[in-house]
Order: structure tokens, then sequence, then C-alpha cells
């Protein structure tokens, strides 16, 4: 009894009115962020949340369907910038700007963003008891190409692209008029190219 109590102080118990995009969850004893969800209101039967759900230790995905006024265990984490310093096996080596310690974070909790990430990157780290848990890249990256077959003259037909190889190993398209050694901009939420990066 008295360890239940404890693990609850831990926590802000929730409903499902309080669920957002990003925000951290206690589910099945696991720690999961939310990273989509639907309400539903059928027209039998009670309104549901439909939430997706990322495990902050595993990075696995999952799916969840709510009640609609459902308890939730909604866990405060702390959010903080740290620089990439470099790859150690499967982990991502970090550091506190602020106080130079260094952290491991497992590379899976980065998900398809890590292939645009590289070395001096500033990441918002989030911790759990002072401990990284996951992490977010910045929303768009300037990049080098390395490599990128020239594009063909006079095939203007329906937008085309090619692909082009980043400095990180990552292949996006690009349109045919971007070249080998330019530095482009991309978003690391989709994978897609923005713009020519402006020096």
């Amino acid at each position: 009894m008295v360890f239940y109590i404890f693990v609850a102080q831990l926590y802000t118990m929730g409903t499902t009115k309080d669920l957002s995009r990003g925000i951290f969850i206690r589910h099945n004893g696991q720690l999961c962020r939310v990273v989509d969800y639907q309400h539903t209101m059928p027209g039998k039967g009670g309104a549901f949340y439909q939430v997706k759900m990322k495990n902050a230790v595993t990075g696995k995905s999952n799916d969840h369907r709510f009640r609609s006024g459902e308890n939730i265990d909604v866990v405060r984490v702390e959010e903080k910038d740290m620089q990439y310093l470099y790859k150690e096996g499967e982990n991502l080596v970090l550091m506190d700007m602020d106080t130079y310690e260094q952290f491991n974070l497992n590379e899976e909790m980065l998900g398809d963003a890590l292939q645009f990430i590289k070395e001096e990157m500033i990441l918002k780290v989030y911790l759990d008891e002072g401990n990284p848990i996951m992490a977010d890249a910045p929303n768009h990256v300037v990049l080098e190409i390395t490599y990128s077959e020239p594009g063909v003259k006079g095939d203007t037909a329906n937008n085309p692209s090619k692909p082009a190889t980043l400095e990180t190993g990552a292949i996006v398209q690009v349109p045919l008029f971007v070249k080998q050694g330019e530095r482009i901009k991309v978003d690391t939420r989709t994978g897609e190219y923005v713009e020519r990066a402006k020096d």
C-alpha cells in the first residue's frame, strides 16, 4: 500500500480531456508519448479516443482506445536542449549545454529523423527523473548533397524530381535544378526537400 502511494505521487492523474500531442502518459506500466489521437462519437455506444502512442523505452508504436472521460496518468517530464556529440554503438552521446554532462540515448528514440542528424546539432531531449528517455530532431535541418545525378534538360513534365544523397547518408527527392555540392533544407518530420539553403 505504501508503495502504491509513492508511485502515485510521481504522476498527475488526468482524464482523456487532457490529451494532447507530445505529452507523456503512463500506460500499462510503460512510459509512452502521445503521437496522435482522434475523438470519435459513434452513433451507438459511448464516445472514445483512439490514441497512437510511442513507447519511451522501446521506441515501438501502439494504439489504444480510451473511453471519453477515462482517467489517464500524465507524466511530467523535463525538456532540455542538448548537443549531439557522436554515435557509440546504438546510442547517441549527448551533452547538456549548461553542465557539460554527457548522456546516452538509444538511437531508436529519434525514429526516422535519425537519418538527418549530424554531429553538433542541437536536439530537444525529454528527461524522466534526470534520465533522457526520448528526443526530437529540429523540424528543419540544412545538409549538403554529396551525390546526385545531373538533371536532364527539357524534362519538366509533372514537376520531376531526382534522388539526392545527403552528407548523413539519407536519400531525398529533390528538384532537377538542385546540384551536387549544394546545401538544402530538409523537413525531418516528413523527410521532404524544402528549399535550397540560403547562405
